[in-house]
C-alpha cells in the first residue's frame, strides 16, 4: 500500500497569545459640580448705512399756484343771546351776501363759529342775532386762512 499523505488545503489560522487583565478595584468618586459653559460671544458687525439719494429740490410753486388752494377762515363770535335764538352771519367774501345770513354753529351757551372756504381776499362781516338784530359797531374783518374771534355787542 501506499501512503498518502493528508494535507488539509486550508491554511492553518493565526495563533493569537492570550492577553492578561487585570482589574483594579474601584476607587469612589467624589461628585464635581457641573460648571455651566459660557455663552459664545457674538459677532457684531458694523454695517455702513447706505446713502440715501437726496431728491433735487422742487420748483418753487408760484403764486397762482397757491391761490388755487382754498383757504379756510373761522370765525368764533363769544356771546350769550339768549336760550332758543341763532346767531347769523352776513358779509361779502367767502360766499357770504349782505342780503340773507348764514347760521354759525352753536358750541356752548356763549360759543359760536363757522368756517368757510376763502381764496378771495379777505371777508368783512357782521352778525345778527335770529339774522334779524344787527350787532352794533362796525364790520368785522379777516385775511384768508385766519381765525377770529369777536365779542359782538347789540
Amino acid at each position: 500500500m501506499t501512503k498518502k499523505s493528508i494535507k488539509s488545503t486550508k491554511p492553518a489560522a493565526p495563533q493569537v497569545k492570550p492577553v492578561k487583565v487585570s482589574v483594579a478595584p474601584a476607587k469612589p468618586t467624589e461628585a464635581k459640580p457641573v460648571k455651566k459653559a459660557a455663552a459664545p460671544k457674538k459677532k457684531v458687525l458694523a454695517v455702513k448705512p447706505k446713502p440715501v439719494p437726496v431728491p433735487a429740490p422742487a420748483a418753487v410753486a408760484a403764486p397762482a399756484a397757491a391761490a388755487t388752494i382754498p383757504l379756510e377762515v373761522t370765525i368764533t363770535a363769544l356771546i350769550d343771546i339768549g336760550f332758543g335764538n341763532q346767531l347769523f352771519i352776513r358779509g361779502e367774501g367767502a360766499g357770504l351776501s349782505w342780503d340773507s345770513g348764514l347760521a354759525l354753529e352753536c358750541e356752548s351757551d356763549n360759543r359760536w363759529s363757522l368756517k368757510l372756504p376763502s381764496k378771495d381776499g379777505p371777508v368783512t362781516f357782521k352778525l345778527l342775532v335770529n339774522d334779524l338784530t344787527w350787532s352794533a359797531g362796525e364790520n368785522f374783518q379777516v385775511a384768508p386762512g385766519g381765525t377770529v374771534v369777536v365779542t359782538p355787542v347789540f
